[in-house]
């Protein structure tokens, strides 16, 4: 029990001075970045009956690149503790953070949109204006001409839920470590701005993609969150992303070292 408690305790601290030099040491996110562009996995899917431009689909073909250091999401799930929701009392988003941070001087919202939309990424400055992707949470291939059109048709979507992550561990993380996982590129996604709505704050046991193509990187991505920052799960939580896990029994976690 003592050394289940350094062991936690240790973790913690880590997590709390990762926190911090993010914060002072925005360039970093660029290596989180880079890790979720290499360790993802193809989610595009046929729609209404149509494909796409599959030549255009930059976003699933940058996305395939697997490490074969990472550990199963199936081994990382059974490592998660797994108990009940504590109460949502005192949850409110300025408790993880205020504003988007900037980035080597552009917005973070901005750099998930560019990182999702890939070489079709038309710039002004810092701003997406226009581009293409295939959007993970329905499978369609969406075009934007406009930057009105994306500041409508794409919210940036937390993986895990902020308010969901509260229930779940958060509220007992100092301000840091919280500010650390609201921000962080693995959490964050660019997404439908309804498939989102629809999400809302719910875990794999109440919401999962209507794309199931993209459903086994999904679960896996929260694995991955929930792993990293020390955060639990409930039981029908569990057996949901384990459910979904049985079609990809191989499938990887993301930015987590073996």
């Amino acid at each position: 029990m003592k050394l289940k408690s350094r062991r936690l305790i240790a973790v913690v601290a880590v997590l709390v001075a990762v926190g911090v030099w993010l914060a002072v040491n925005p360039a970093s996110y660029e290596q989180i970045f880079s890790v979720i562009e290499n360790n993802g996995a193809e989610y595009s899917s046929e729609v209404d009956g149509s494909t796409g431009n599959e030549a255009s689909a930059l976003q699933s073909s940058e996305n395939t690149g697997v490490d074969d250091g990472a550990p199963l999401a199936v081994n990382i799930l059974e490592l998660l503790e797994v108990k009940g929701r504590a109460p949502k009392t005192g949850y409110a988003r300025t408790e993880f953070y205020n504003n988007w941070p900037t980035v080597d001087g552009c917005s973070l919202r901005q750099k998930i949109i560019k990182r999702e939309f890939g070489e079709s990424a038309v710039l002004d400055g810092c701003n997406v204006v226009a581009g293409e992707f295939d959007e993970p949470y329905t499978g369609k291939h969406l075009v934007y001409g406009i930057r009105e059109d994306i500041s409508k048709g794409i919210q940036i979507d937390h993986i895990v839920a902020l308010s969901d992550a509260w229930q779940k561990g958060a509220q007992y993380m100092d301000e840091g470590t919280r500010y650390a996982m609201a921000t962080d590129p693995l959490n964050l996604l660019a997404v439908d701005s309804s498939a989102n709505q629809k999400k809302s704050d719910g875990d794999a046991a109440t919401w999962l993609p209507p794309n199931k193509k993209f459903r086994c990187q999904y679960v896996a991505r929260q694995v991955s969150v929930k792993y990293k920052y020390s955060l639990w799960v409930t039981e029908a939580e569990k057996n949901a992303i384990s459910q979904v896990l049985q079609s990809c029994p191989s499938q990887q976690t993301i930015g987590i070292a073996q």
